[in-house]
């Protein structure tokens, strides 16, 4: 087998690849054999007649264009490999040579790697910040957690903060009405600030029965476009109002919500949760500010766009994920902020390259630092994953294939990266 290469644009290449007669020979009587199988041959098994009789049955010429996909499949990688290539995404294959009895040759169109020439990354000057957690956080998400175990008492009375409302409400803008914008027995918690600013408030000293009307302009940054920033019109009924009675913060509290003795014991894991949300979330920000400033520095090849569309269609199957897990329908999402897929693979491209090219350094770095994640660590991390999801059999099967361990792999390797960065990060 011969092989030549020629780098194109755009971050691909174009092996040429020759095979002699005896290179494509062994190819040839494995595709005779294989349409043997579905060939009535008299006097033979399937699978078992001379290549001379499948020929004359099936014709050379269709024997040789099987055996050339066998060919393609086979020798494809070894040429990549020779060359020292890595690929992205499948090649674009055309047959330049192929007649039976002669010589085969075909092109091979693929997508590289881009590669990339790093910066000094020891010399990279991101720092973390310190955590800490005040004693307000704590309260917050204390008073978030006893408002869990309230007591709901229906009463006769005008709603007031705190207390629960369900009602009746109609929407419009000049007095058209709003697509999805009635409801019925909506409940509301006076006080939380899940609506509008100005809608809590409006419904203050409401009974149950009463009505009212009035308006109030939706903020600009609304995720609706086509209210952002408008007049929108309301009309509400109450139907019932309802006084939340909230449990004493107490040891007896402590008991209710955990194996708590205490109330300080429960003050306390708030807390160590709290700082390791924010560690977390610091973490995420110092790898990106880091990733960042290293992208700033290094040069790229130019991205094939391949790899662009891969990541673009991830970034979509993540919001896609995301709006279906909070109970909303992705096309009644989309629907809502005015846009469609398209539009959103527009807008997600500058923050695709940036994934890609952070990507990119990340295994550059580990290449050269000569970081890797064992068989052994692979394993074990798949393995906690799957006692975490055996209830879950879809995603304990989606744990189970090669596709995921290249997934979790690539995780796992940025980590130790990132951990290595940061312990070799030159101060």
């Amino acid at each position: 087998m011969k092989t030549s290469i020629k780098i194109l644009a755009k971050s691909q290449a174009e092996l040429t690849i020759e095979l002699s007669q005896d290179d494509l020979k062994p190819y040839v009587q494995q595709a005779a054999a294989a349409l043997s199988y579905g060939t009535k041959i008299a006097g033979f098994r399937p699978g078992k007649a001379p290549y001379e009789l499948v020929e004359r049955e099936v014709g050379a010429m269709k024997i040789y264009q099987q055996a050339a996909e066998t060919a393609v499949e086979k020798t494809f990688p070894e040429a990549v490999v020779e060359h020292g290539l890595v690929t992205v995404g499948p090649p674009q294959v055309s047959i330049e040579k192929l007649a039976p009895g002669n010589p085969m040759s075909y092109k091979a169109v693929v997508s590289l790697l881009p590669k990339v020439k790093l910066a000094d990354y020891r010399k990279n000057k991101a720092a973390k910040r310190d955590v800490q957690v005040t004693p307000k956080e704590v309260d917050e998400t204390l008073a978030g957690l006893r408002k869990m175990y309230g007591k709901e008492k229906l009463v006769d009375r005008p709603a007031r903060h705190g207390d629960k409302v369900e009602l009746d409400m109609d929407t419009s803008v000049d007095n058209v009405p709003i697509d999805g914008g009635s409801s019925k027995n909506h409940p509301v918690v006076i006080g939380e600030g899940h609506f509008i600013p100005g809608f809590e408030e409006s419904i203050i000293d409401l009974a149950a029965g009463q009505t009212k009307e009035f308006q109030l302009k939706f903020p600009k940054e609304y995720h609706r476009k086509d209210l952002a920033g408008k007049p929108v019109e309301f009309k509400v009924k109450v139907n019932t109002v309802y006084e939340i009675e909230l449990p004493e913060l107490n040891d007896d509290f402590a008991k209710m919500v955990g194996q708590f003795e205490k109330m300080d014991d429960v003050r306390r894991q708030i807390e160590q949760s709290l700082h390791r949300d924010k560690t977390n979330k610091e973490q995420q920000r110092w790898e990106l500010e880091f990733a960042t400033q290293l992208i700033n520095k290094s040069t790229f090849e130019e991205m094939p766009e391949i790899l662009m569309e891969s990541e673009l269609h991830k970034m979509l199957h993540e919001l896609e994920h995301e709006v279906t897990g909070e109970g909303m329908k992705f096309e009644d999402y989309l629907q809502s902020i005015k846009k469609c897929r398209d539009d959103l693979q527009k807008e997600f491209r500058p923050q695709a390259e940036k994934r890609i090219k952070t990507a990119l350094l990340l295994r550059e770095i580990a290449t050269k630092e000569h970081i890797t994640v064992s068989d052994d660590e692979l394993d074990k991390a798949i393995a906690e994953h799957q006692k975490q999801y055996e209830k879950n059999t879809e995603i304990s099967a989606q744990l189970k294939k090669p596709e995921y361990r290249d997934y979790l792999r690539n995780i796992m390797r940025s980590q130790k990266v990132f951990k290595w960065l940061e312990d070799n990060q030159i101060k």
